[in-house]
C-alpha cells in the first residue's frame, strides 16, 4: 500500500484528475443554487440536479456574464480537491445556459449588463463609408447567409474586394472562431473598412454565440465599423445592438453597405435633365433682358429722330407764315428771306450736329466700336480688370481685341 502525506496525496489526486482522468475538462449540466461573490474576486455557487450537488469555483474576470440562482447551465472546469480547505469543487472556466428558458432569462441578464456599461449607446456607433472598396465577411462559407449576401452585393454593385473569414456560428468553438476573426481583422486594418458578421436564422440556442459577451465586447472593441446581420427579421441578437448598424438579414446587410447601381444611374439621369431644365431657362431669362434692353435703346434713338424732325417741320411752318406776312418793299423782302434763310441754316446745322453728336456718343458705348479703334478689354477670372493695383505679376488675364482673344500673364505692374 502507497503511503502519502496529506499535501502529496491531495496533489496526486488532483494530477491524476487533470492528467488522467479529466485531461481536457469537464462540463456538468445543473441548477445553480446558493450563487454568491466575494470581495468582488471570487464567485462561488453549487450545482445541483434532483440527487446530487457538487461545488463550483471560479473568478469575477473569468466569468463575466451576470448569473443567478435557478439557471439551469452547463459549467466547463476542472476537477480539484483545494489544498488548505480539503473541499472536492469545480474550478469553472465557462458557464453556458442550457434550455430556452435559461438562455432566455440569461440573455436578458446580459442585455441588462451591457446596455448599463454603454454598449448599446447610439451615440457611438459609427457611420459606414458610402462607397467601401474592401469588406471583411465574418461568416461560414457553408451557410446560405454567406453566399446571400455575396449574391446581393455582387447584384447591386460589382467590383468590391472581399475579405472573408470562415468561422463556426454555433457549437463549442464558435464564440472563440467568431472572436479570432475580428481579432485578425483588427490587427490588419488594411483588409476592410467595415466588418459584415452575418449567419442565417435560428432558435435562441443556434443564436448562442451571436449573444455571448465575448462576441459582444469583440463587436463593441473593433476599430472598424460593423454590420451585424443574422437570420430572419424577427431574430435578434446581443451583438446586433452592439453593432455600429443591424441589418435585419443577411441580404438586407449587403444592401445597407452599397447602393443599387441602376437607382443611382437613374437618379444622375433626373439629376441632369432637372440640371438642363434650369440651365435653358436661366439663359431663356437672360435673352429676354437683352431683347428688352435693344427694344429701350431702339425706342429712345426712334423717339430722339422724330422729335428732331417734329421741330425741323415746325420751323418750316413758322418761316411760311413768316414769307405770308413779309412787309412789301423789296429790299424788306429780300433782307427777311435772307435772314430766314440764315437762321434756317443755323437751325438745320444745329439740329444736324446735336444728331450726330447723339449718335456719336451712342456709337461711342458699342463696345465693338471701342476695339475697333486698337483698345482691348482686359479680364481676370472673368471680371473687368480697370485698376492695376487689384492684380499681382505672375497672374493671368484674359486679353479681348476686335478680332479674337489673347491670354497674357502679368510681367510687371506700374501701379
Amino acid at each position: 500500500m502507497q503511503k502519502y502525506t496529506v499535501s502529496e496525496f491531495v496533489n496526486f489526486v488532483n494530477a491524476a484528475l487533470s492528467a488522467v482522468v479529466f485531461p481536457e475538462g469537464v462540463a456538468i449540466e445543473g441548477e445553480i443554487t446558493e450563487y454568491r461573490v466575494s470581495q468582488g474576486k471570487w464567485i462561488w455557487f453549487l450545482l445541483k440536479d434532483q440527487e446530487s450537488v457538487v461545488s463550483c469555483f471560479s473568478m469575477t474576470w473569468k466569468l463575466r456574464q451576470p448569473l443567478e440562482d435557478g439557471l439551469q447551465v452547463r459549467v466547463i472546469g476542472q476537477p480539484k480537491i483545494h489544498p488548505r480547505s480539503g473541499k472536492f469543487s469545480i474550478n469553472v472556466d465557462r458557464v453556458e445556459p442550457v434550455g430556452e428558458g435559461a438562455l432566455k432569462r440569461a440573455y436578458e441578464l446580459l442585455k441588462k449588463l451591457l446596455e448599463k456599461e454603454g454598449l448599446f449607446d447610439l451615440a457611438r456607433k459609427r457611420s459606414l463609408p458610402r462607397f467601401p472598396e474592401r469588406i471583411g465577411l465574418i461568416a461560414s462559407r457553408e451557410s446560405a447567409a454567406y453566399s446571400d449576401f455575396l449574391r446581393i452585393l455582387k447584384n447591386r454593385w460589382g467590383g468590391i474586394e472581399i475579405n472573408s473569414l470562415h468561422v463556426q456560428v454555433q457549437g463549442a468553438e464558435a464564440i472563440n472562431s467568431i472572436v479570432a476573426a475580428f481579432n485578425y481583422f483588427n490587427v490588419h486594418p488594411e483588409l476592410a473598412e467595415v466588418l459584415v458578421l452575418t449567419r442565417g436564422g435560428g432558435s435562441l440556442e443556434d443564436l448562442h454565440a451571436f449573444n455571448a459577451e465575448e462576441v459582444a465586447r469583440a463587436v463593441f472593441g473593433s476599430k472598424i465599423p460593423v454590420v451585424v446581420g443574422v437570420g430572419h427579421e424577427r431574430d435578434e441578437s446581443l451583438a446586433d445592438f452592439v453593432a455600429d448598424v443591424r441589418a435585419s438579414t443577411p441580404s438586407n446587410a449587403a444592401e445597407l453597405l452599397v447602393p443599387d447601381r441602376q437607382e443611382l444611374i437613374n437618379q444622375l439621369r433626373s439629376f441632369s435633365a432637372r440640371l438642363v431644365t434650369i440651365m435653358t431657362g436661366a439663359v431663356v431669362i437672360q435673352q429676354g433682358n437683352v431683347s428688352q434692353a435693344v427694344r429701350q435703346i431702339e425706342s429712345a434713338l426712334s423717339f430722339s429722330v422724330s422729335s428732331f424732325r417734329h421741330r425741323l417741320r415746325d420751323l418750316a411752318d413758322a418761316f411760311a407764315r413768316l414769307a405770308v406776312d413779309v412787309v412789301r418793299t423789296k429790299d424788306e423782302q429780300q433782307s427777311l428771306w435772307h435772314r430766314l434763310h440764315t437762321t434756317g441754316d443755323q437751325w438745320l446745322g444745329h439740329l444736324t450736329n446735336s444728331l450726330s453728336s447723339k449718335e456719336r456718343m451712342l456709337s461711342s458705348f458699342d463696345p465693338q466700336s471701342v476695339l475697333r479703334r486698337g483698345y482691348a478689354i482686359v479680364r481676370r477670372r472673368g471680371q473687368v480688370l480697370n485698376n492695376a493695383t487689384t492684380i499681382a505679376v505672375g497672374e493671368s488675364v484674359a486679353v479681348q481685341l476686335h478680332h479674337g482673344s489673347l491670354t497674357a500673364k502679368v510681367t510687371k505692374n506700374s501701379s
